[in-house]
């Protein structure tokens, strides 16, 4: 369970490899100091920030966003650290805000490998103060804590560096502040285009966060050309989920690679037979003058679900990146126009006459020049995105693939679950028609949310309730049905919870067609029976989990996946029942039980902040368009659209038909 920390409270921590999740009501920029066992940083070599962001064990991100995700390995830091202080400070000179006490209070949250939460600090008390040491990951009699220290510093990022012991605090603030103002103006020129057999690489929230990337995200074009490298073996399901890497500075008057860093090149496909039928790893006759024919499955990986599933997730960085180098070179040329002209108007001589309407044409003609550069390098990079895209959106597997798309027609129950599920699409306003499929890796790390509420979105604020609620159910079935259907017969068993009874003729495909693991749960006491069940049971798993003796399980206890799915929330439930369901949110996803819910936040007001830990720890989904998802690394809000089947389409009905019979050859023993 996560604990919620206050300041000066500890905890300890069970994994070294970590991920620390930042949310700040406003951009910041995050850096880690390396301390001895008294404390002291050696100097600025031991600390790591946005200009020079990576350091054995510590990695932080290179921008200032109002979400960040930092990369702790703890047995990877130098013996001589003992201490690894988070520091979080505003970008002053940016025109935004000066004082932490100007928004919502800062939010640190230390998770594992498997991104579960393991601790909570949210830094309250705070005022004036422009920078603060967050949190502290410490060493104790060989085993590792963390601290929450929420000590702010109304001097700024160099009063806190001087605070850490440094020589020469300013010369480093200054350098950490420089690196981020330059990553905001900074222009970028058009980079040669990528290779057609170049091997690339959220989850996400958010993609995660993006990650989501989130994103990466949660959480993040074209690139240069790279040297052939082995493809990688595939990474754990346990492994770390590591946060992008951005750009490095570029040299004066470079370009910026602003590839996915971990897209590696792999051995190149057979060659397409003449006349032959477009397929995975096969080229496109539709790429972009002057650039590489795009092809599917041009990814690391063992196996073309693999190598599609990185192909995805590399496709959703490059657009990241192009769109913020797009965004910063706009923001760099208006604010130099701003510049020009405040110099223009400074100088009483140049206000009127045709000296001064000389220098503002130009600064006009400076600036139009500018952005014009940034549009034509942004439209190549979409180009050759939106080729890939036809490309690779034919060739997904059904688990990756729209409910829209062929693959569903030749659809059998698979023999092994997939790796990732496509939970709808994602996309930016600088191109609304390139969508990028939002996959999330399985099984799920967090449960899910389809909010049926009109308080959080202007697009479902424009819906009447009746519609909007029907319209979350319906995505919630899109959901379920493809969980289903991307998971072998018996391995994944789907319970629901519909206290009122008002999802009946959503829920009714599924009911009829057998697929659920009951009925649906109806009334305070269909609540209580199916919570207790399933507590009973996560208990259980996890006590065999922890002391190593799976075979000490009870008979016939079943270790399928569960999703649990709950409709009408809080209907029917006491506080009893709450508390059971915030339990399987926590606990549930480590032991293969994942939870779904449809409900408005507004309905459960009554219980005040108890419930706000559940909300945080789901994945909010909506059931209409909307750009709710953030990206913490270069801070876009991505547009999420939810999976629907098409009008008129049976394939809900094949689907479910498959999986019946699955089900009728596996045996009763499936649910």
């Amino acid at each position: 369970m996560t604990a919620e920390l206050v300041r000066g409270q500890n905890h300890p921590l069970p994994h070294t490899c970590l991920e620390i999740r930042v949310s700040a009501g406003h951009p910041v920029l995050a850096a880690a100091a390396l301390g001895d066992e008294e404390g002291r940083v050696a100097g600025p070599e031991a600390v790591a920030h946005p200009g020079s962001a990576a350091l054995p064990g510590v990695e932080v991100p290179r921008q200032a966003a109002t979400a960040h995700r930092l990369a702790v390995d703890l047995e990877a830091v130098r013996d001589t650290v003992h201490r690894v202080s988070v520091l979080l400070a505003l970008p002053l000179g940016t025109g935004g805000p000066t004082r932490f006490g100007a928004s919502a209070a800062p939010v640190v949250t230390v998770t594992g490998p498997d991104g579960t939460a393991v601790a909570d600090y949210t830094i309250t008390g705070l005022d004036r103060e422009s920078a603060l040491v967050a949190l502290e990951l410490y060493r104790r009699q060989g085993a590792w804590k963390v601290r929450a220290v929420g000590q702010g510093y109304e001097g700024g990022l160099a009063a806190l560096l001087a605070d850490q012991g440094l020589d020469r605090p300013a010369e480093l603030a200054g350098s950490a502040l420089d690196a981020v103002a330059q990553g905001l103006a900074r222009s970028v020129a058009a980079p040669p285009s990528r290779v057609p057999d170049a091997d690339r690489l959220p989850d996400g929230e958010h993609a995660h966060q993006a990650a989501p990337g989130p994103a990466q995200p949660p959480v993040p074009p074209a690139t240069p050309p790279r040297a052939q490298t082995p493809a990688q073996p595939p990474v754990p399901a346990q492994a770390p989920a590591q946060p992008p890497v951005p750009p490095a500075p570029p040299a004066a008057g470079g370009p910026i690679d602003y590839t996915h860093p971990s897209r590696r090149p792999a051995p190149a496909p057979a060659p397409r037979p003449a006349g032959g039928p477009q397929g995975p790893g096969q080229e496109a006759a539709s790429a972009p003058e002057g650039f590489p024919a795009p092809v599917a499955g041009d990814a690391a990986g063992w196996s073309m679900d693999e190598r599609l599933y990185n192909q995805v997730w590399g496709m959703f960085e490059d657009l990241a990146r192009a769109t913020a180098a797009y965004r910063s070179a706009c923001r760099f040329a208006e604010n130099r126009l701003d510049q020009e002209l405040d110099r223009v108007l400074s100088d009483p001589r140049s206000r009127i006459g045709g000296a001064g309407d000389a220098a503002r044409a130009a600064a006009k003609a400076k600036h139009d020049e500018l952005t014009a550069r940034a549009q034509e390098v942004l439209d190549r990079d979409l180009a050759q995105l939106a080729a890939e895209s036809e490309v690779v959106e034919p060739a997904l597997p059904a688990a990756y693939a729209r409910w829209d798309s062929p693959v569903w027609q030749a659809y059998r129950v698979p023999m092994e679950p997939p790796m990732a599920v496509r939970l709808g699409d994602l996309h930016l306003p600088e191109r609304t028609d390139l969508r990028i499929p939002f996959l999330a890796r399985l099984p799920l790390a967090r449960g899910l949310w389809v909010d049926s509420g009109r308080g959080q979105s202007a697009a479902a604020g424009l819906l009447d309730e009746a519609e909007l609620r029907r319209l979350a159910l319906d995505s919630a079935v899109a959901h379920v049905a493809r969980l289903l259907a991307v998971h072998p017969a018996g391995s994944f068993r789907v319970r629901v919870i519909d206290a009122a009874g008002a999802g009946a003729a959503a829920f009714a495909p599924l009911v009829g067609a057998g697929v659920l693991a009951g009925p649906p749960a109806a009334g305070a006491a269909g609540v209580s029976a199916v919570l207790t069940q399933l507590t009973e049971r996560v208990d259980l798993l996890q006590m065999a989990a922890r002391a190593g003796a799976d075979e000490d399980l009870p008979p016939g206890l079943d270790t399928a996946e569960e999703l649990l799915v709950v409709h009408d929330f809080p209907h029917g439930f006491d506080d009893r029942a709450v508390n059971q369901l915030r339990y399987l949110a926590d606990e549930g996803p480590a032991v293969g039980t994942q939870l779904l819910m449809v409900a408005d936040r507004a309905d459960a007001a009554a219980y005040g902040p108890v419930l706000d830990p559940l909300w945080r720890s789901l994945m909010r989904l909506t059931p209409v368009p909307d750009d709710h998802l953030a990206d913490p690394w270069v801070g876009h809000a991505w547009t999420y659209e939810p999976p629907s089947f098409p009008a008129g389409s049976a394939v809900l009905r094949q689907v479910l038909g498959q999986l019946t019979d699955a089900r009728g050859q596996w045996g009763p023993g499936s649910r």
